[in-house]
């Protein structure tokens, strides 16, 4: 358990671990290389170290050097460890691996914590299967644990349907391209988070492979090609950053994240437009984004968060205290993450006094009435404890009852809030 103080005057700068979507995917590809790759600003938590473990398992050479990661690839020739590949609650990690597998020979299980088994998968094994893969789930339920019963990739068509992960298209993208055909992939109805499809296509891009968006919903990458080991900077991570231009806001004070880009290929970034039309002052360079909270608007907006799921959070506890309503939209998906994240949302928000209630596709919140102190349930959800934990900068009595699972994404959370309250 861990109370949040209040604070009066704050103007600080800060630094924030390696984008967690970047440090996966160069992970992966590095793996999948000739030769060897060094990530350099890799984020070190618990969803990489669940992947960095997979990832020897399955024959890569992975060394911590300093602040880098040193990665011998295999260059396409996965090993098979002969026993389940256990990954946590990282739903990235068994997206991506359920295709990077298929590259082997034999059975291959890969499976993870209660929740990771709770999160749908089957829209992938079934486009994997399109891909000429032994693929499946136990018991056929859709679920992890995912079964491939591996013999190579042969490529071609697959089609995916009202997704619920861009990830998966991320997957059959990497995969693809050591298939022994060409492959295309083609998405019917919705795709959230779309930006993390053009963050894989840059990835694969420096890392030596082609992949390329062929139209609306429609993605092409050649087979047999290879990828080669390179030296990769990895960026400040903007859902990490968030957490801070939300205590900037909720404070009206000054934050500078030096270590983050807007011009980034994060979709997270688009959270800054945002707070801008909410009346918060932005200021953009390359070398960092400096946010300082002013008056918030008051009166409805309504805000498609589509393609940045992550930022529901930050943008449900902002709303909870700017007058007026909230209406948050297009982020259904966001029941299947580290927790229903959804009625997670509504159930804390209610909890400190705030008016909020679930939508179909999303939440409303009524905003501005008199917020309190309690002690906050994080659903193991490392979004719900940062995002509360700003709220108690601003709001006495804010308590965080599960420090721990800020270590998925952020593990020195904590230390940095702390050092704030000094």
């Amino acid at each position: 358990m861990m109370e949040i103080r209040t604070i009066g005057q704050l103007d600080r700068s800060v630094r924030v671990p390696g984008s967690k979507s970047y440090t996966q995917r160069a992970l992966v590809l590095a793996a999948l290389a000739e030769g060897e790759s060094t990530l350099k600003g890799a984020l070190r938590s618990e969803d990489t170290e669940h992947l960095v473990r997979a990832l020897r398992l399955l024959g890569a050479g992975i060394e911590n050097r300093g602040n880098d990661l040193l990665v011998r690839g295999t260059a396409g020739v996965i090993a098979n460890p002969g026993r389940e590949i256990r990954l946590g609650n990282n739903g990235t990690a068994i997206r991506l691996l359920s295709g990077i597998v298929s590259l082997g020979r034999g059975g291959f299980a890969l499976t993870g914590d209660r929740r990771l088994c709770e999160r749908p998968i089957g829209p992938l094994t079934d486009a994997l299967r399109s891909f000429g893969i032994d693929a499946g789930t136990r018991d056929g339920t859709g679920f992890p644990p995912v079964i491939i019963r591996a013999r190579g990739i042969t490529g071609g068509r697959a089609v995916l349907v009202n997704i619920d992960s861009s990830q998966y298209i991320s997957s059959l993208l990497i995969c693809g391209a050591l298939a022994e055909r060409d492959c295309t992939i083609e998405v019917r109805g919705r795709i959230p988070s779309q930006p993390y499809v053009d963050m894989t296509i840059g990835a694969m891009k420096d890392f030596g492979v082609e992949a390329a968006a062929d139209g609306p919903g429609r993605y092409r990458v050649r087979g047999r090609q290879a990828y080669r080991g390179t030296l990769y900077a990895i960026e400040g991570d903007l859902s990490s950053a968030s957490y801070f231009f939300l205590a900037a806001a909720l404070c009206r004070e000054t934050v500078r994240v030096e270590n983050v880009d807007a011009r980034t290929l994060q979709g997270d970034a688009g959270l800054l437009a945002i707070l801008e039309r909410l009346g918060v002052e932005v200021e953009k360079s390359g070398g960092g984004i400096r946010v300082t909270g002013r008056d918030l608007q008051e009166g409805p907006f309504a805000f498609d968060l589509g393609n940045m799921p992550d930022m529901v959070p930050t943008l449900a506890v902002l709303s909870a205290v700017r007058r007026g309503r909230t209406v948050i939209r297009n982020v259904a998906h966001l029941r299947v993450k580290e927790s229903d994240r959804l009625a997670a949302l509504v159930n804390e928000l209610r909890r400190v006094g705030a008016h909020a209630e679930e939508r179909e596709d999303g939440l409303q919140i009524e905003g501005g009435g008199s917020l309190h102190g309690a002690e906050i349930e994080t659903y193991g959800d490392h979004r719900i404890a940062m995002s509360f934990a700003m709220l108690g900068l601003a709001v006495p009595g804010i308590r965080i009852a599960d420090r721990a699972c800020v270590n998925k994404s952020f593990p020195g959370f904590w230390n940095e809030l702390e050092r704030w309250q000094r």
